[in-house]
């Protein structure tokens, strides 16, 4: 994927987005907030929530990964609940959901 994701994409984060994680340290993660502020050229900080199998949420996260390693290949869960708006990331040029 090399187009910016959007609030609440679900998405797969491995070693290919970012080497923290690699392997057994891989998750599934739906996308609340995407952070417009500049960065590194390629990469971009996400606010969002690492789910469970099940598709619940169990944490609530701000990364930072290469837009070329995300992919949206992920188990959807049709019970999952929807999340609240909340970003670690500056207000100013943040981009959120409605």
């Amino acid at each position: 994927m090399t187009a910016r994701p959007s609030p609440g994409d679900l998405l797969v984060i491995d070693g290919r987005a970012s080497v923290q994680f690699a392997g057994d340290r891989a998750l599934t993660f739906r996308v609340v907030s995407v952070c417009g502020r500049p960065t590194y050229e390629g990469w971009v900080r996400l606010t969002g929530y690492v789910l469970n199998r099940r598709g619940n949420a169990t944490d609530k996260r701000e990364i930072f990964v290469q837009l070329e390693g995300l992919h949206g290949d992920a188990p959807h869960s049709p019970g999952a609940a929807s999340m609240p708006n909340m970003s670690l990331c500056s207000a100013e040029g943040r981009t959120a959901a409605p």
